[in-house]
């Protein structure tokens, strides 16, 4: 296999990127497609993917040629999501969800300045939400963002959205600071956080916030679905169950709410 004439640096670099890129795609990537995404020559492109494959990283596709994440990446994730106890806990309460709304419920926690999925759990449905363990999301435009945001300094949030920027996603996206403190005051007035066809049209999207031992914001659940899924009708069912799920992940982390002493 001939060399590659760049630097270390420069070749983990881009090894990393090419990682983070080929696992936000749910159909694969090329080698044309990765190194016109990237900017960086097919060569180049291509001694690094046949490394990451040779090593188990990545899986090739026989007949379309485009690379996917193997299964090697799964020993690695399992070791960072075991030593997440959230996970550990609300798995077990997710799927109780799942069954009382028949919809999917997603776990998710911040991560620098984004939301990042750590646990998934579907109905077997004929309707899937295009989403998947360690898909990494905007703030300030999902329900899941929100609830955990809504719970930060005002100086992280700051530092958040200045790393992240407010995307207009859709029509519908908050997409300045003024809306979005008034919404995250909502959240925490109401207990929960809707995405209502903020990122993707046509799917609605609620979630609540999840809390550890020391009272500090640990993650969130989210319910997804259609607008007709999660809509007027279903709306107050769904939120019972949801922010019922919420408060039993945050007591088995060993949240306790403040008492409020009379007079």
């Amino acid at each position: 296999m001939k060399q590659s004439s760049e630097s270390p640096s420069v070749a983990v670099e881009r090894a990393l990127t090419m990682l983070e890129t080929v696992s936000q795609s749910s159909d694969g990537l090329s080698n044309a497609e990765i190194s016109r995404m990237l900017g960086i020559p097919k060569s180049s492109a291509s001694y690094i993917l046949r490394t990451l494959e040779t090593r188990g990283y990545f899986a090739r596709d026989a007949e379309s040629g485009k690379y996917r994440v193997g299964l090697k990446i799964l020993s690695l994730s399992r070791g960072a999501l075991g030593g997440l106890d959230v996970r550990t806990v609300a798995l077990p309460i997710m799927r109780r969800l799942m069954q009382q709304t028949g919809l999917t419920c997603h776990l998710a926690v911040l991560d620098g300045h984004e939301a990042v999925y750590i646990e998934k759990v579907e109905p077997e449905t004929f309707i899937r939400m295009d989403t998947w363990v360690g898909r990494r999301m905007r703030v300030h435009a999902t329900s899941v963002g929100k609830a955990i945001i809504a719970h930060v300094s005002l100086e992280q949030l700051e530092d958040i959205l200045h790393k992240s920027g407010m995307e207009k996603r859709t029509p519908k996206t908050i997409t300045t600071m003024p809306r979005l403190l008034k919404e995250l005051e909502r959240v925490r007035e109401q207990g929960y956080a809707v995405d209502d066809e903020e990122n993707n049209l046509g799917a609605r999207c609620v979630a609540a916030s999840i809390f550890d031992e020391l009272g500090s914001i640990a993650a969130s659940i989210g319910i997804s679905g259609t607008t007709q899924q999660v809509g007027p009708q279903t709306m107050p069912r769904i939120l019972d169950a949801l922010k019922d799920a919420a408060r039993h992940i945050s007591t088995a982390m060993g949240y306790r709410p403040r008492r409020h002493s009379a007079g």
